[in-house]
């Protein structure tokens, strides 16, 4: 099993980057969301949103901007917060 883990975050690592530049991103976006009382007027589904599509950015600025799953999965999130508005 441990052999199958590590296949795996060696395939993210090349897609996605180092997990530690990953999460260095994608933490500033968010905490340039958090910045003001104006995240208190996001409900449940635009927070979650929003914390996954910073964490898709995050994946793009630090490893292969052409991964075209990730900018589907932006799209993606962006549909479910309009479509619950």
């Amino acid at each position: 099993m441990s052999n199958e883990i590590e296949n795996v975050l060696q395939e993210r690592g090349a897609t996605y980057g180092d997990f530690r530049a990953v999460a260095y991103r994608s933490q500033s976006i968010q905490t340039h969301l958090r910045l003001d009382d104006s995240a208190k007027r996001y409900n449940d589904v635009q927070r979650e949103a929003l914390q996954m599509i910073a964490s898709k950015l995050a994946r793009i600025a630090s490893g292969d901007a052409n991964h075209r799953d990730s900018w589907i999965d932006i799209a993606g999130y962006a549909k479910l917060v309009a479509d619950s508005i």
